[in-house]
């Protein structure tokens, strides 16, 4: 499983599709670049149109992360890559057949289906998940705080003004309590 996570990375997103570059090819069948471009221009026909096989243009590869061009001798393609669709690499698969190659053809067929898996299915990100769970939450305990002090203001008052019938009610209690001079004949206590 490991050389298919490796072959992954190498697989990068030009022109909108996934394509593997012919250095990289090479290098997975254990072959040098040019025999591969040699064998690829012998059998031509079989890579016509784009959805297999197109050559790259220095813009793409000086804006990609592919590969970063250098100044100096010998450190700049002479020849620009081609870069292989999915398809394109199938086809390989008729043109060098060697043991290594149908080998290395099956593990970079399971990469592409891997990546078209992933990009079909991306992974839940957990992270973001929780913060926009945490952001509903602190909305959530906003609305509540705020709902509680319209309450506890509210209350307050209302509180306020019960204390203060109670208060009247009390001191109208006190006034009704307190003895009274009778009016009236009052008989003497015997």
């Amino acid at each position: 499983m490991e050389l298919t996570v490796i072959i992954q990375s190498k697989i990068y997103e030009i022109r909108g599709q996934q394509v593997m570059l012919d250095f990289d090819l090479a290098e997975a069948y254990g072959i040098e670049t040019r025999v591969l471009k040699q064998a690829i221009k012998r059998n031509i026909k079989r890579f016509e149109g784009e959805d297999f096989m197109f050559t790259l243009t220095k813009e793409e590869l000086s804006r990609s992360q592919i590969v970063t061009l250098n100044k100096g001798r010998g450190s700049n393609f002479k020849y620009m890559p081609f870069a292989f669709t999915e398809l394109g690499v199938a086809m390989l698969s008729s043109v060098l057949n060697s043991d290594t190659a149908i080998e290395m053809n099956r593990s970079i067929m399971r990469a592409f289906v891997a990546v078209r898996r992933f990009i079909a299915n991306p992974p839940v990100d957990r992270v973001s998940e929780l913060q926009n769970e945490l952001k509903e939450l602190k909305s959530y305990i906003e609305e509540v705080f705020t709902d509680y002090n319209d309450i506890n203001e509210d209350t307050r008052m209302q509180l306020e003004l019960i204390n203060r019938t109670l208060a009247e009610l009390q001191a109208q209690k006190r006034l009704a309590d307190s003895p009274r001079n009778p009016i009236g004949f009052v008989k003497p206590k015997q």
